[in-house]
């Protein structure tokens, strides 16, 4: 007998079987065998015997070592401090990872996903836990004892070598984020959100639900899932999409365990699942909300801020997953405002977004009409540039960040570069900077148009080379040489009373904080006044008082010039980071071991005399307050993560804001060459390749038992022992500061749309439920390519 594994574990056939000569056989299709199942149910163990035997004594003893362990949301798996006796895989579902610091406080020290090895470092280094690690949602895991691991590793000291490299990538990851490069460089970091590195990694379930009714959600829903197309297999599920799939009854909570295991296998065959929650607290509204790894909030931003009546309903339920609010706009509405308002009547949102809407979203169109449209749509590919493009991105851990560097007015070279960038059809889901970068980022930020933001940053430099305003702000030099009211104004002037919150793309700009001796990075407040305090040279310009807590902020050059390091910690894949930074003289004249002032006076007056380099007490200053800053660069620029460009613009001044044009040229004609070698060398398509990469497997696309109800395959071996319970603990012991306790329907005409849209990725057998069942049962998969099977 051949095939039996394909049947009850639902997956493709993992083998190719020839016929070395003529032979008869016998062929029985999934569906009669089924038949044949459900009229004799002992018939599932004997088939299942048959495989078990084919494995290797060695895979059976392994698959006696695994426990398959189900753990409710909120429930701990372990706890820092614990002894460390085993490893875990995480095979469906979502954890957190949470360190309690020496202080008391708890830090969220990152999420596991699909497939992900959790423990593994302490159970191999014998060490007892570092953090906690509790459930965000239900999750699946298979527990490996460290005896089996140890046992694994003599019969196979390859596993060795592999586990070598695993722990290698993690270490490796870890040093090019932003928190441990940071303190490794010496200098710390104010707490801010970007500490926290980021959740959204690995996500395999979103659920999006709306704000108000007048949110159209079906069309978001629909656009967001066209996006995501373009980065892997996407599946949109929705109540009544579920009930055509798996029967009217299909929400009932007799059928727990029958749409808990196709949910799970439908995540098995697809990159993202996009759960459609209804617009009332319905049974698959709370299904949805216990599936998610992230949750979407969609609300219309040109509506007052409100809380939705979904929300307040969901507040009673302790919802762990992240939650991302998504307002939406239209495209020839005006540009986001009040966004603060939607922000802070929401304390458990981790972050937002602003969504610039095609027509389409907000046509008032029947919901067939709406149908066919987007099946028009569905045959052309997405427009990388929308928003929905950046979302899809930002869910899937694909961002691109776009960093640009301190430097005066080499800055200019920037907007040459980003000219160059859009010409070659680059995204950009994230900008932060530093400096005349902080500057320049913000621009582009509001405006998303080089047109634009080229006449509005030329406009500020031509002011910039006002010598009337400058011997008009002229104070006297205790703190600086200048009062800062001048140039307080000239950024008031470009950029108004705009919040950060607003901007259209995600934005942060970084300061150096002298009262806390520590790097500020800024994702919210007053725009136009952390540009100015990341601008404030010292010397030049007075600190700026930052109105939250007093402390005084100076230019963000003199901790982290070229902030690559931030954008990777906050979530993107690639950085592209634009440095325009002045270089430092490195040919010095060796003077000995003294120094005589008179010397080098009489060097630098005598005409005839060999001129030297020496460095005067000024430039000694400037180059100790770089020092920090430029190890920084040094190991970005060799970071797998960042793309670094650096213009040739070093015969420019920090002060020659008169030469914009040319500058910008500079910049542009640079930009265009490295991005043509991008282009050519391969290295354009990697930034837009799905960093998972082709990870998920097909499955048919028929359904083979259309019309099993209560009598179907998990019926069949409910007998069999059920999965191990969770360990309980109090979850209230597990509790960070990120988590929060909170907490129409479509006609058949969408149902039968997703049918046929979900057919794309691929459709999934009841039959398959006997894959999430029983490990004994599930567990032969591990051995697929193994050696040890005898096929």
């Amino acid at each position: 007998m051949v095939g039996q594994l394909a049947v009850l574990t639902g997956e493709p056939l993992i083998f190719t079987i020839k016929a070395n000569r003529d032979c008869s056989f016998l062929s029985i299709s999934k569906a009669h065998f089924y038949e044949i199942m459900r009229k004799q149910p002992t018939v599932v163990l004997g088939v299942a015997h048959t495989v078990v035997k084919r494995m290797s004594s060695f895979v059976r003893q392994i698959d006696f070592a695994l426990d398959w362990v189900e753990v409710e949301a909120g429930r701990a798996i372990y706890r820092q401090g614990d002894k460390s006796d085993c490893t875990y895989i995480m095979l469906s579902g979502r954890l957190r990872s949470v360190i309690r610091k020496d202080d008391g406080k708890k830090r969220l020290a990152g999420e596991y996903g699909r497939g992900d090895l959790v423990g593994v470092v302490e159970t191999l280094t014998h060490q007892a836990r570092a953090t906690t690690v509790h459930a965000v949602r239900d999750s699946e895991l298979a527990k490996l004892p460290a005896g089996a691991l140890t046992s694994i590793k003599r019969r196979y000291p390859q596993v060795v070598t592999r586990l070598i490299h695993l722990l290698g990538e993690k270490i490796l990851g870890s040093l090019q984020q932003g928190p441990v490069t940071g303190h490794q460089l010496g200098f710390p970091t104010a707490g801010s959100k970007w500490d926290s590195g980021n959740p959204a990694v690995n996500l395999s379930t979103v659920a999006v639900m709306p704000v108000s009714e007048e949110v159209p959600l079906t069309a978001f829903a629909l656009e967001l899932e066209h996006a995501l197309s373009a980065i892997g297999p996407t599946l949109l599920l929705t109540s009544d999409n579920i009930k055509r799939r798996l029967g009217s009854a299909a929400l009932d909570s007799v059928h727990e365990y029958r749409l808990s295991s196709w949910l799970g296998q439908q995540e098995d065959t697809h990159r993202i699942v996009l759960y459609q929650a209804d617009g009332t607290l319905t049974p698959w509204t709370q299904r949805c909300v216990r599936q998610a790894d992230c949750i979407l909030i969609v609300g219309l931003g040109d509506q007052e801020p409100t809380v939705g009546e979904l929300e307040r309903m969901l507040e009673s339920t302790a919802v762990r997953a992240q939650k991302q609010l998504i307002l939406l706009h239209r495209e020839e509405g005006p540009a986001p405002a009040r966004t603060v308002e939607w922000l802070n009547m929401r304390s458990w949102c981790s972050g937002h977004l602003h969504l610039c809407c095609p027509r389409r979203v907000f046509s008032r169109r029947s919901l067939p009409q709406l149908v066919e449209m987007y099946k028009r749509v569905f045959q052309r590919p997405p427009d990388r540039h929308s928003d929905f493009s950046r979302l899809a991105r930002v869910l899937t851990g694909n961002a691109i960040a776009l960093v640009l560097g301190g430097g005066g007015a080499r800055g200019c070279a920037q907007v040459g570069v980003l000219k160059a960038l859009a010409e070659c059809s680059i995204p950009v889901d994230m900008v932060g900077g530093t400096s005349i970068g902080a500057f320049m980022g913000a621009l582009y930020s509001e405006e998303r148009n080089y047109s634009q933001m080229r006449i509005r940053a030329k406009q500020w430099a031509e002011g910039m080379t006002s010598m009337m305003k400058a011997a008009l702000d002229l104070t006297y030099p205790i703190t600086s040489m200048f009062s800062g009211a001048g140039f307080n104004s000239s950024i008031c002037s470009v950029f108004k009373d705009r919040q950060i919150e607003d901007l259209w793309i995600p934005y942060f700009a970084i300061t150096t904080d002298i009262t806390a001796s520590a790097m500020r990075v800024h994702t919210d407040g007053s725009l136009w006044r952390y540009v100015r305090a990341s601008m404030s040279l010292s010397g030049y310009m007075p600190p700026l008082c930052d109105p939250k807590d007093g402390h005084l902020l100076m230019d963000g050059g003199y901790i982290n010039n070229l902030p690559a390091d931030v954008a990777r910690s906050m979530g993107a894949k690639v950085v592209i980071a634009i440095d325009v930074g002045s270089r430092d003289e490195t040919d010095l004249t060796n003077y000995g071991d003294a120094l005589s002032g008179w010397w080098l006076l009489w060097k630098r007056w005598n005409p005839l005399a060999t001129k030297v380099k020496v460095l005067n007490m000024a430039e000694i200053q400037t180059r100790l307050a770089y020092v920090c800053c430029v190890r920084q660069l040094e190991v970005v620029k060799s970071s797998d993560y960042c793309e670094y460009l650096r213009p040739p613009i070093d015969s420019y001044g920090t002060l020659d804001f008169s030469k914009f044009n040319e500058i910008c040229e500079v910049g542009y004609q640079h930009g265009r060459t490295v991005f043509d070698i991008w282009g050519r060398s391969g290295v354009l398509e990697k930034m837009l390749r799905d960093q998972q990469g082709p990870s998920k497997r097909p499955s048919s696309e028929v359904l083979t038992c259309p019309n099993a109800s209560f009598t179907d395959l998990a019926e069949i071996v409910s007998c069999i022992e059920p999965a191990k319970p969770a360990m309980v603990d109090d979850e209230s012991d597990y509790q960070t500061e990120y988590e929060e306790e909170l907490l129409d329907v479509p006609r058949d005409a969408y149902a039968d749309f997703q049918s046929t849209s979900a057919e794309r990725g691929s459709d999934s057998e009841d039959e398959s439920l006997l894959r999430h069942g029983h490990p004994s049962l599930a567990f032969p998969k591990l051995s697929e390519g193994s050696s040890d099977q005898d096929g």
